[in-house]
């Protein structure tokens, strides 16, 4: 055919399309183009932990997962990789699943019996309060358009189980919190980074760069609850300064309020950068106060790097790795300095947030970065991410 149309998936039955093509296909040509779910689930007091995590890269042939679980400071992950055609539109890889059971209310995340860890859990997800949109990520260097993409986050609750090690463990909706992210774009860190083009010098030296992305399951005295989500970039040296805040108070029907700035006073382990807690003084779109006390109830958390964010022992999201690879480790400790490095920065963190103003206490998880130095925190520049 002289203008090629993609193949057609059973998507292509409704009637949901927006540009001249099928739904094999996206609408650039960007080997960068992702589409991804990323989710956890909590024990309310941060004894255990399940991560989560799949994405799908239509012009690069591939559709990868992981599943991992934290218990203090020693975390199991499985990771797979699989060939994407001819079934691009079914959202298992190995023996990681991932279900749609009711849209936008209710997801299932399944990591079936493997032979790579003695890890296996079947975990449904059931929204309290409805997705939120986030502020779109437009990120410019020089003439390139280095990402673009949308997001929407959903805060909820966890059931079903764990099987660890051949012992099972129920999780309940009354015991489990759990948060989940769905994104598509051109996204950044997607394959080993390009030889050929121009070096990418990063974050300048000197310079201190913090943040933190953290949905709560917020529930008041009276036993209502409402969802509460912290996003805040900081970048930090001298003769220059930039904060974005994009957060919210987020409640059953949609309704929100709007979070327009955030002060940090947070602690951070200067090892590993692992977060400890702190304090964040928040200013509401009213105009109103509040500071909100964060505590860590997990250890290290489930390290995300595991899951090949920023890349992990030469692997990266979105690599070729045949037509099907499964593979993982079982790490004892997570929290020396050389395995932090090796994990990278940011975790999914259980953390409890006391709110007094809003007669509320939650739980949730936060994904904390905080690079280069901090002096006011005791963090030296060192550049690590």
């Amino acid at each position: 055919m002289p203008n090629p149309v993609g193949p057609l998936i059973p998507a292509d039955e409704t009637f949901t399309h927006q540009v001249p093509e099928t739904f094999a296909s996206v609408g650039t040509s960007d080997p960068s183009w992702t589409e991804k779910v990323c989710a956890m689930a909590m024990a309310n007091d941060g004894s255990l932990q399940i991560g989560f995590g799949l994405g799908k890269y239509a012009n690069r042939n591939v559709m990868d997962a992981y599943a991992a679980l934290s218990r203090g400071v020693e975390q199991l992950t499985v990771r797979a990789s699989r060939r994407l055609a001819p079934n691009p539109d079914v959202t298992v890889v190995g023996p990681i699943h991932y279900e749609v059971v009711e849209p936008l209310k209710a997801v299932r995340f399944r990591l079936e019996a493997n032979d790579s860890q003695p890890l296996a859990f079947d975990w449904l997800f059931e929204g309290v309060v409805p997705p939120f949109t986030e502020e779109r990520t437009h990120l410019m260097r020089d003439y390139r358009l280095m990402s673009e993409l949308v997001r929407y986050h959903q805060i909820g609750t966890a059931s079903g189980w764990i099987e660890l090690d051949g012992a099972r463990i129920e999780m309940t909706p009354d015991t489990w919190t759990s948060t989940r992210d769905h994104s598509w774009g051109v996204r950044y860190d997607v394959g080993a980074p390009v030889a050929d083009v121009e070096p990418n010098e990063g974050i300048p030296a000197g310079a201190g760069f913090m943040m933190i992305w953290c949905p709560l399951l917020m529930t008041k005295s009276d036993g209502s609850q409402y969802g509460m989500h912290l996003h805040f970039t900081w970048f930090n040296m001298p003769g220059f300064e930039q904060k974005m805040v994009t957060s919210r108070l987020e409640f059953d029907g949609g309704g929100e309020i709007g979070i327009t700035d955030i002060i940090p006073r947070l602690e951070f382990n200067p090892q590993n950068r692992r977060l400890l807690g702190g304090e964040l003084e928040c200013t509401l779109a009213d105009g109103s106060e509040r500071t909100l006390v964060m505590e860590v109830l997990s250890d290290t958390g489930i390290q995300l790097g595991a899951g090949l964010y920023f890349g992990f022992d030469g692997q990266h999201h979105g690599q070729w790795r045949g037509d099907l690879h499964v593979g993982g480790e079982r790490i004892a400790d997570c929290s020396t300095a050389e395995l932090a490095r090796r994990l990278h920065q940011i975790r999914d963190t259980v953390v409890r947030v006391t709110d007094k103003a809003g007669d509320a206490v939650g739980v949730g998880n936060c994904q904390p970065i905080a690079y280069g130095p901090w002096p006011h925190l005791g963090l030296e520049d060192d550049p690590w991410m």
